[in-house]
């Protein structure tokens, strides 16, 4: 998974303040107990500027060299206004960057719950779903994409991930019009695919259009073992999951019940769940986790890991590999995550480990062998 918060864009400045990137969130977080590793920080301290195509040449050699497959990207679409687009745009104008990718709509609206202490959470940009005019426009935006060598395809189908599929109010025929554009096209159709944990989680929605969803950690994970997490999933979830937002809103609201100070996960404990984790259905796809600490964005009402280390992620991945292959019956594992710096979740090398998370990865690979 890619995030491409790392350059400047106009609603950051005026939302955020001026100079805003994901950097501005790393760089400000501190240390909350003994041993808490923050604030983290890159190899050679490269706070880098994804509009700069030096740095989007470097991440893609970067991952290629350690067998990373591809990026699934990030994209943010509020019909028609874009929003973090450049590096993906980049990347299709320069066919000779070496990397597959995919697009992930990440169809949440946004929200300033980054700083609302009062519960009053502002919604800052939002979409309107039931536009079908705009169903034509989106698709026409991805299709240079989809038809791009370098994009995921399976069976010659691109593979499109959205993030929360079940909020779309018509989301069926928005997917049948999708799929005939495609054929119209030249594609043999699309493979959508499922992200978040509150997809995963209610089954009240009609899954028949998509080809796979993911079981997508930390939050698949701590949801699926975690009683705590059960019960404050299922009353709130589907209470407000056709408005994230207002959802968010009320966690945040309620924060002081819901999290009263930072909590501390083991990593073992949770890495041992993910491999115990069967495939809810066939549909299935895993997921590994290299670490989650949202304290930078959280402050103390976030949650980290504790227990750490590059050797752990190998070992767990090189087991994940072997799972996925014997129960899933796929070649497919995504991980959380190439840059999420902000949520602890990166593969990219930084001050305390250099390049380790990645050479797990590579080394991993090398020592895996297919049936």
């Amino acid at each position: 998974m890619y995030l491409p918060q790392f350059h400047r864009i106009p609603e950051n400045d005026a939302w955020w303040g001026e100079g805003f990137t994901e950097w501005v969130n790393v760089k400000n977080a501190a240390p909350l107990f003994e041993g808490h590793n923050q604030p983290r920080v890159p190899l050679d301290n490269n706070y880098y500027d994804l509009s700069e195509l030096d740095t989007l040449k470097w991440q893609c050699r970067l991952a290629k060299e350690h067998g990373i497959y591809g990026f699934a990207m990030y994209h943010y679409w509020f019909n028609g206004h874009l929003l973090l687009e450049k590096p993906m745009e980049m990347l299709l104008a320069h066919p000779e960057i070496d990397i597959n990718y995919c697009i992930s709509w990440a169809n949440h609206d946004w929200n300033d719950s980054w700083k609302a202490t009062d519960g009053n959470v502002r919604t800052l940009i939002a979409h309107d779903f039931d536009d079908e005019e705009d169903w034509v426009r989106h698709f026409n935006y991805m299709l240079p994409f989809f038809k791009d060598i370098r994009y995921m395809k399976e069976d010659g189908m691109p593979l499109l991930i959205i993030y929360i599929p079940h909020i779309i109010g018509k989301l069926n025929k928005m997917l049948d019009l999708w799929t005939e554009m495609a054929i119209k096209n030249g594609l043999p159709g699309i493979k959508f695919i499922y992200q978040s944990v509150f997809a995963c989680i209610d089954k009240k929605w009609d899954r028949s259009r998509f080809s796979y969803g993911i079981q997508f950690h930390p939050g698949y994970v701590q949801y699926m073992t975690g009683k705590s997490w059960k019960r404050l999933w299922s009353s709130l979830v589907f209470r407000y999951s056709r408005k994230v937002k207002n959802f968010l809103g009320v966690k945040r609201s309620l924060g002081g019940d819901l999290q009263r100070s930072l909590k501390k996960v083991d990593y073992d404990s949770d890495w041992n769940k993910i491999l115990r984790l069967k495939p809810e259905n066939d549909k299935m796809l895993p997921s590994a986790i290299v670490d989650w600490d949202n304290t930078p964005r959280k402050k103390g009402l976030g949650w980290c890991y504790i227990g750490v280390s590059p050797a752990k992620f190998k070992k767990y991945f090189s087991q994940l590999l072997f799972k996925a292959q014997d129960e899933y019956k796929t070649d497919k594992i995504f991980v959380f995550a190439w840059n999420e710096w902000a949520e602890g979740g990166y593969l990219e090398p930084d001050s305390k480990n250099g390049y380790a998370y990645l050479e797990a990865i590579r080394d991993s690979l090398s020592s895996f062998s297919v049936k």
